[in-house]
């Protein structure tokens, strides 16, 4: 068993678990390390090592994962990388030919696909559907085989308008069969949010669902979606599944065909389309809060093997475990989800949200699915804290052996929750990437300590570094930009419509030319981990010193009264004075005794830069779709400056209270 945490909390670094022995001679990694160093005549005695020679010779790492991986493909070729280091426009396997889905749907050909479950759907109401591998890929023929009667085929555009749900995969792997390209946003969005994501890329098919439910309301989204549909032009066909009503009607969404009658009855068998490595596999959108969301294209063959190498090394998934990763579908967590399948898991599909109907539901679902690792996020982690959950006592998960968290910065005091709460003998991964590379440049390690605050370690295969505004390696303890200074496979193709590759350039590549700038805050540990305090276009300067917003949110999201805290920095007096915004518990009111609190835990546990000359109470604050907490939105707000693509905001209404404050305006 490892060690579990103290009961006090935690300080930053301090370990609190310690995987045992056998869990580190047993993982998938471990086997790993041992087949290169035989191979290669290394010696690679942990993962410090294992990374070390990853990052400093990335075409052997690479080539060697994918025969590790057992990759799926017509010719995988001899070339590793064309145009050597340079970012962008280096190209990993030129000569490979593959298809995604083949790969995914591997385990369909095994002597048990008919028994062993690949999707199993959950939803707030507690229906539950299973699909064995073998019914996974009867439905994705059929899909295929409609798509294919439509003329979808090599680089066409199959967009999805839907809750997470056994029909998004099918039509996923659907179009990736054929070498068509997937796109997908939650039925959450607005008209005008749909539209500027797939009014992008121009699709040829859409799928969609007749509605939702979240938080125990029924939300029908068939009058929006023949107005989405209305406005592109380039559509064929839109494909409805039901999800509130057995038999919805679909007059109101002219042209609308039923999931059951596009189907095929007798499809002819499944065929993978071998295509380049590169070849579009998925358009995903960043989240659109400074303007029109950028439209990413991620490649098949890069996707595929980052998320295996994600999976397997740094997860230790394999075909025994049960994954949930609570996402939607406009999320790049639900990409990586799914590709799961790659390695014969069981994949949990929950819709809905987290709460719903009470704050132990996800762990209801744990314990009824057996799941065995568990994904969500730390906001997700905070509130069910505050909610005084304790699984460990009231569930039984002993099936759980590991914990992930993303979406923000995990503090110190989540992962003691979570080792004093959830389970002692557990693997905490927080992980940290994004929809920009469709993966993580910093995870889970699964024969490494956890430390609290820290990602266990920088990813496989990636030269991250911490750098500062001269491009020099900062030493580990020192805050500065995060950068990757190598090329890897899940880099995006590029923008779509960026034919001269400028918007794609301008986006990662102008701070340190060559490199890749990926735009968070960090700081390497003594430990070789890595901590995030934030995006740097939030990063607060007062008097010159640069703060992460996740600093401040760390300490007051720990007092009892508050449940979720928002930190801008507005100019003042040639200047930058911080301004924090709290959400507190129903009932409650900001006094100044809650005041002198929030400012004395800041100076206590942080430092005195960190704390507010403002602090406010808002009835909430504005976040993202996927939950992420939006500085900038705010900011504009209280500078009086536009916010841009309100569609992005899940609740674009919280911006009212943050106009117009009398205490930020200059007497």
């Amino acid at each position: 068993m490892g060690s579990s945490a103290s009961p006090r909390a935690p300080r930053p670094g301090e370990v609190l678990w310690t995987p045992s022995p056998e869990r580190v001679r047993a993982a998938q990694l471990t086997a790993f390390a041992a087949a290169v160093s035989a191979r290669r005549e290394l010696d690679l005695r942990d993962y410090g090592d294992l990374y070390r020679w990853s990052v400093d010779d990335p075409e052997a790492f690479w080539a060697d994962w994918w025969d590790a991986a057992a990759v799926i493909a017509e010719t995988k070729g001899d070339r590793v990388l064309e145009a050597g280091e340079r970012m962008p426009g280096a190209r990993w396997f030129p000569e490979a030919r593959l298809n995604f889905a083949e790969n995914l749907l591997r385990f369909a050909a095994a002597p048990d696909a008919a028994t062993r479950p690949a999707l199993v759907a959950r939803d707030e109401a507690g229906r539950r559907t299973v699909l064995s591998y073998a019914e996974l890929r009867s439905r994705v023929a059929a899909f295929a085989a409609g798509l294919r009667r439509d003329g979808v085929g090599p680089g066409d555009r199959v967009v999805g308008y839907l809750p997470n749900a056994p029909e998004a995969v099918v039509a996923m792997l659907a179009a990736a069969s054929l070498g068509a390209v997937w796109s997908s946003c939650s039925p959450d969005f607005g008209i005008e949010g749909v539209l500027d994501r797939f009014g992008q890329v121009a699709p040829r098919v859409l799928v969609a669902a007749d509605g939702y439910r979240y938080a125990g309301k029924r939300i029908d989204v068939r009058e929006r979606l023949a107005g989405i549909a209305a406005r592109l032009p380039t559509l064929t066909r839109v494909v409805v599944f039901p999800f509130l009503d057995d038999a919805p009607d679909l007059a109101s969404v002219p042209g609308a065909v039923a999931w059951d009658d596009y189907l095929v009855a007798d499809p002819p068998p499944l065929g993978f389309l071998p295509l380049p490595f590169d070849h579009p596999l998925a358009i995903l959108y960043s989240s659109g809060t400074t303007g029109v969301p950028k439209a990413i294209v991620h490649g098949a063959g890069g996707t595929l093997l980052q998320h295996l190498k994600e999976h397997v090394l740094h997860t230790d998934l394999s075909a025994d475990d049960v994954l949930l990763y609570v996402t939607t579908c406009g999320w790049m967590m639900w990409n990586w989800l799914v590709s799961a399948l790659a390695v014969g898991a069981t994949v949990v599909l929950y819709d809905g949200s987290s709460f719903a109907p009470g704050p132990a539901s996800l762990w209801d679902l744990a314990e009824r699915e057996r799941v065995s690792v568990f994904g969500t996020s730390a906001k997700y982690l905070a509130a069910l804290e505050k909610s005084g959950v304790r699984p460990r006592e009231t569930h039984d998960l002993a099936a759980l052996r590991a914990v992930l968290s993303t979406g923000s910065p995990l503090p110190p005091e989540g992962f003691a929750y979570v080792y004093r709460d959830v389970g002692r003998d557990l693997l905490l991964a927080s992980i940290s990437g994004g929809t920009d590379i469709v993966s993580c440049f910093a995870l889970g390690c699964p024969t490494r300590p956890v430390r609290a605050g820290e990602l266990q370690c920088r990813g496989l295969g990636m030269a991250v570094e911490v750098w500062d505004d001269d491009g020099r390696v900062l030493p580990a303890g020192v805050k500065g930009e995060l950068v990757c200074r190598r090329p890897f496979p899940s880099m995006p193709v590029g923008f779509w419509g960026d034919a001269d590759g400028a918007r794609y350039r301008a986006a990662y590549f102008e701070r340190f030319p060559g490199v890749w700038a990926h735009g968070d805050v960090a700081e390497c540990t003594p430990s070789d981990g890595l901590v995030i305090h934030g995006r740097s276009d939030a990063v607060l300067n007062p008097g010159g010193v640069r703060i992460g917003t996740a600093e401040i949110y760390r300490v007051v999201e720990r007092l009892p009264e508050v449940l979720e805290a928002l930190c801008i920095g507005q100019p003042w007096d040639g200047d930058v004075r911080v301004v924090l915004f709290v959400r507190l518990r129903d009932g409650l009111a900001l006094d100044r005794g809650l005041v002198d609190r929030i400012r004395a835990a800041l100076r206590r546990h942080a430092s005195p830069r960190h704390v507010p000359a403002v602090v406010l109470q808002v009835p909430d604050v504005p976040r993202t779709k996927s939950g992420k907490v939006v500085e900038l939105a705010a900011r504009a707000v209280v500078l009086g400056e536009p916010v841009r693509n309100l569609e992005a905001l899940a609740n674009p209404e919280a911006l009212a209270s943050f106009r117009d404050r009398p205490e930020l305006r200059r007497g």
